[in-house]
C-alpha cells in the first residue's frame, strides 16, 4: 500500500522526527506499554492528493466543539500502540486525521484506519487554543518522565511555581531552555474533558504543563522543541534527587543569580 508520505517530503521529514522522539521516549523509560502520545498539526503542509483522499473511518466524536480546528489535519499516535513500535513504523502506529465541518468530529484520511490516541481530547484542546491564542506552535507531547512523576507525589511541590523555581535553580540551561516553567495540574481522570480543560488554563502561562501522579505534557514550534524542554526539566530533577541522595539538600542557584539569567537572556517571568 503506498504511503501519502511518498510524494509529500516535507510531511514525511515531520512524522519521521515524531518517530525520532518517540525512540527517546522509550529509550528514557518515559513510555512504558503505550504510555504517551504525540500529536502534530500538519495543516500548512497537507497537499492536494491528501485533501482529496476519502476517509477510510466513521466521523468519530471529539466531546467538545472546537472551531479553530474546522479542516485542519493532524498527525497522531495510535490509541494502544507502543511508542518503541511507532519509531519504527511511524505510519502503521499512527495516522492522519480530518476535523470535520462540525468542529466537534473527525474521520481518518490515511494511511490506515488506526484510532487516534485516547488523549485527543487534551490535544486538539491543546491546539485549538495555539491556533487561537496566534501561537506558531505545532506538537504537543505527552509522555511519563519517572524522575518528574515522582515529585508530584509530594504535596509542597504541588504549589504554584514552587516545583519550577527548584528546577530553574538546578542548573542554568534549565531556566533559559524552559522559560516559561512548568504548570501544576491537580489529579484528574485521564483522557477526561475535564483534564482537557484544565490543560488549556494552564498553556495561558506555561508551555510545559505537570499532570498530578501522571505525567507531563509539552508544546513547541515542533516535535523535537517539546521533547527539549521535557528532557531539560528532567535532568533537573535528576539532579535534585541524585543531591539528596548523597544525603544532603542541593543549594540551587539563588534568587538573584536566576533574575541575572532572566536579564541576560531576556527571558519571560
Amino acid at each position: 500500500m503506498k504511503s501519502v508520505l511518498e510524494n509529500n517530503p516535507v510531511l514525511a521529514k515531520q512524522v519521521a522526527e515524531v518517530a525520532e522522539v518517540a525512540g527517546y521516549l522509550w529509550q528514557k523509560g518515559w513510555a512504558e506499554r503505550n504510555g504517551g502520545n504525540i500529536t502534530i498539526n500538519i495543516t500548512d503542509v497537507i497537499d492536494d492528493e491528501i485533501r482529496s483522499l476519502k476517509p477510510i473511518s466513521d466521523k468519530v466524536q471529539i466531546g467538545i466543539c472546537l472551531p479553530n480546528l474546522k479542516g485542519c489535519y493532524f498527525y497522531c499516535k495510535g490509541t494502544n500502540k507502543r511508542m518503541r513500535d511507532l519509531a519504527r513504523w511511524p505510519m502503521e502506529n499512527g495516522s492522519i486525521i480530518r476535523i470535520c465541518s462540525d468542529c466537534s468530529s473527525y474521520e481518518i484520511v490515511a494511511d490506515q484506519p488506526v484510532p487516534p490516541t485516547s488523549e485527543l481530547p487534551s490535544h486538539l484542546s491543546m491546539h485549538n487554543y495555539l491556533i487561537g491564542s496566534g501561537s506558531s506552535y505545532k506538537a504537543a507531547i505527552h509522555t511519563h518522565p519517572i524522575d518528574l512523576v515522582a515529585m508530584t507525589h509530594n504535596p509542597a511541590f504541588l504549589k504554584k511555581d514552587v516545583l519550577t523555581n527548584l528546577l530553574w535553580s538546578m542548573i542554568p540551561e534549565t531556566r533559559a531552555f524552559c522559560p516559561k516553567g512548568l504548570g501544576i495540574i491537580p489529579y484528574a481522570l485521564p483522557s477526561s474533558l475535564e483534564l482537557a480543560d484544565a490543560t488549556v488554563k494552564e498553556l495561558a502561562e506555561y508551555d510545559v504543563v505537570m499532570w498530578e501522579k501522571h505525567g507531563v505534557c509539552a508544546v513547541g514550534e515542533n516535535v523535537m522543541e517539546a521533547f527539549d524542554m521535557v528532557d531539560t526539566l528532567s535532568k533537573s530533577a535528576q539532579i535534585y534527587m541524585t543531591a539528596k541522595s548523597m544525603g544532603f539538600e542541593p543549594t540551587g542557584m539563588s534568587a538573584v543569580k536566576m533574575e541575572e539569567l532572566k536579564v541576560a537572556f531576556n527571558l519571560p517571568k
